[in-house]
């Protein structure tokens, strides 16, 4: 599958394509909902994605503790070490050594990608160094343009789209915010095992709700309906960012709304467990099951072919079985 990607895509060059394996293998291990999606796009255009995935994922790894027992000099220094080999890489000065960051060049020529995008993404993971909350939702809107809006807009120009750009643009950076709030909301447990709280504070304060509150919860496995209330109006505005983002969905080029559109079900699957699960976020991870992910990512499978053949003038493919596996592919466990 990652020949056949590499060679539609026209990479052939024998240390680009190690490099987009590389960050292939980082999508797949690590995003399983945002790698599922992937497959429903058309094959030359996986690589640029999971170039961008794997840069950004790997940025996130520095700035996070992920128990490899970095100080956070330490963390600061490498995250200053990957934006200088970053910025040589765009600006065509330095090929990178690095092969995460020579596939995100190549993606960024390629699609031209506006350099701004990624110095954007990387202020926001200097903020994650020393930024443990924020106070209002205005302040974490201004944190997530460069956490999640601008990988919406990296991921514009390989989507391709049937409108002007910049028309689009503004559902794809909402679609990004709404993408990351989603796992916010996943992660409150994790995230405050880490010294973070991204939910912001107003928001909590609201249903009477603070820091102290959320580590008692999450320390004892005690429920609190104070925190119950605060998650729920956590979803909804969650759910809020999804509909800022649904008209993009046709302004995008035909073969890839499918992808788009299993992604945005896949994350609101992710909150539906949520909801389902009485918000217990700080006690246990919601997870969606395999059986419904594979439902939804039949229906996409359906999509991609209806576009495709249907851009010929080719009838529609009968519907797959809810259930079955139509990627062709077992996700990461």
């Amino acid at each position: 599958m990652t020949r056949r990607e590499l060679d539609a895509a026209g990479i052939t060059d024998p240390r680009l394509r190690a490099a987009y394996t590389r960050c292939r293998l980082l999508n797949a291990r690590h995003g399983r909902t945002y790698f599922l999606a992937t497959r429903l796009l058309p094959a030359d255009r996986r690589p640029a994605v999971h170039a961008l995935y794997g840069f950004a994922r790997w940025a996130d790894d520095i700035v996070d503790d992920t128990g490899d027992g970095a100080t956070q000099a330490e963390r600061a220094a490498a995250l200053a070490r990957l934006d200088a080999l970053l910025r040589r890489a765009l600006t065509g000065r330095r090929p990178a050594a690095e092969p995460v960051v020579l596939a995100l060049a190549d993606t960024a020529d390629r699609y031209a990608i506006e350099p701004a995008h990624f110095t954007d993404f990387m202020a926001s993971m200097r903020a994650d160094l020393t930024v443990t909350d924020y106070a209002t939702y205005a302040d974490l809107r201004a944190y997530m343009h460069g956490s999640a809006a601008v990988i919406g807009l990296q991921m514009l120009p390989v989507l391709g789209t049937v409108t002007a750009r910049a028309l689009a643009a503004p559902h794809a950076a909402a679609l990004g915010v709404a993408f990351q709030l989603t796992n916010f909301l996943r992660d409150v447990g994790e995230d405050l095992d880490r010294g973070r709280i991204y939910l912001p504070a107003d928001l909590l304060a609201a249903h009477g709700v603070h820091r102290d509150l959320l580590l008692w919860s999450r320390r004892t496995g005690h429920r609190d309906p104070r925190i119950t209330a605060a998650l729920r109006a956590a979803e909804d505005l969650t759910r809020a960012v999804y509909r800022e983002a649904e008209p993009g969905l046709a302004m995008l080029d035909p073969v890839a709304r499918p992808c788009i559109r299993t992604a945005c079900l896949l994350y609101r699957n992710i909150l539906d467990t949520i909801a389902e699960g009485g918000y217990a976020v700080l006690h246990r991870r919601a997870v969606v099951p395999r059986r419904r992910r594979a439902a939804v990512a039949a229906d996409g499978l359906v999509r991609v072919l209806s576009a495709r053949l249907g851009a010929r003038g080719t009838p529609a493919p009968p519907p797959v079985p809810p259930g079955a596996d139509a990627l062709g592919v077992k996700e990461p466990g």
